[in-house]
């Protein structure tokens, strides 16, 4: 294997990397996101999120000379353009005219012995205000930490302790999660606090469309955050955090996440049939979200035609929760099922992080409860969360 292809499925294998590229384009509104790998002569795509059909995909190549990833190689510094047109530096510079942006963002990537990798680096045709932003040290942030996850897959590969090795390399990975997410919970946070408060406090019909779609694309980000340090917690082997207590208030929180999902999927047909529930112990918020997440793979995953069933209720000293979909599950998908980033392989980064079940699972795990589900052609796919009350 050449070091070109040898490079390519060293970032292949980091599987944070979708997760990191989808959270910078949530975070910027670029459409055009990727990992490269930059020499002396070449400019290599080693890991892509495009949503603008730029047409480079994994493994594609641009001349060096014609982007400005060839000037942070020798400067080592990032560039960070609002407006090319605009812009005193790159009014005039061929690279914006040829590749037709307005915004752009690249960070260098070193390896840890200080040797220039590449760069990580998005791009739009329209402007960003990414200058006033906190998202070229978020960036930065990421390419530190991806630097570190390179040299543990490449230290992986040639050790005999494969084991031992491995164990390694999930740990960088949960400190990139850790690192991913505590670096963007406080941008995030004054993100939705300043469009919450020009929606109410300086209401304005010119804006106040564009000031709500900032807003629902932060809480989307914010989301996007408190999953993957989810993931990192459960990983980390502290585990979910829990507030056990009485679950008061349960059956309207499980009927408001419903309704939400139904809110946001008017043309999926979602049957709820919660019961009286109280005398269940455990976390209301982290059971909401284990509902949640459940709904939401079922209107995913599972197929259109019918209805996604949802049952909640006590029985036999058990709260039994089960949500059931038309859909079935391919058997070899089902040992992996629960897994981080586990989900069809049709998928692409646009469709989340993959860390829906997994977050089910630590949530069920955490409680004490049992999670199974069952799929059939006949029955459809059931997930089935029990847990003794009281």
């Amino acid at each position: 294997m050449g070091q070109k292809a040898a490079d390519i499925a060293t970032i292949g294998r980091i599987s944070a990397v979708p997760a990191m590229l989808k959270v910078i384009s949530d975070m910027t509104g670029l459409r055009f996101a990727a990992v490269a790998r930059v020499t002396d002569d070449t400019w290599t795509a080693c890991a892509v999120l495009d949503q603008l059909d730029f047409g480079l995909g994994v493994g594609g190549e641009l001349d060096l000379t014609t982007t400005i990833c060839h000037e942070i190689r020798g400067s080592h510094v990032s560039v960070v353009i609002d407006k090319a047109s605009e812009d005193s530096l790159y009014h005039d510079h061929h690279t914006p005219r040829l590749y037709q942006f307005e915004s752009y963002i690249s960070v260098p990537v070193f390896r840890t012995d200080g040797r220039f990798f590449g760069t990580i680096c998005a791009l739009d045709p329209n402007p960003a205000d990414l200058r006033s932003s906190s998202i070229q040290s978020t960036m930065e942030s990421f390419a530190r930490v991806l630097s570190l996850q390179i040299e543990a897959e490449e230290a992986a590969l040639h050790t005999q302790a494969q084991l031992q090795e491995e164990r390694g390399t999930a740990e960088l990975r949960e400190q990139f999660i850790a690192v991913l997410g505590h670096d963007l919970r406080n941008p995030l946070f004054a993100i939705n606090f300043g469009a919450e408060r020009l929606l109410r406090k300086f209401p304005d019909p010119a804006t106040d469309t564009l000031v709500r779609h900032i807003l629902a694309s932060g809480r989307r980000a914010a989301q996007l955050v408190e999953d993957l340090l989810d993931f990192a917690r459960g990983r980390l082997g502290s585990g979910i955090p829990l507030n056990i207590s009485d679950c008061l208030g349960l059956q309207e929180a499980l009927l408001h996440v419903v309704s939400e999902v139904q809110s946001v999927h008017p043309q999926r047909l979602i049957h709820a049939d919660i019961g009286d529930l109280q005398g269940v112990s455990g976390d209301r918020d982290r059971l909401a979200q284990l509902l949640s997440n459940l709904v939401a793979n079922a209107i995913h995953h599972g197929r259109h035609e019918g209805p996604v069933e949802v049952t909640a209720k006590i029985e036999q000293g058990h709260f039994n929760l089960t949500v059931k979909n038309p859909g079935q599950i391919d058997a070899l998908a089902l040992p992996r099922l629960f897994e981080p980033y586990s989900r069809p392989a049709k998928d692409t980064p646009q469709a989340g992080l993959g860390l829906g079940l997994y977050i089910v699972k630590q949530i069920a795990d955490a409680h004490g409860g049992e999670l199974s589900v069952s799929t059939s052609a006949e029955h459809g796919t059931v997930f089935t969360f029990r847990l003794p009350t009281a």
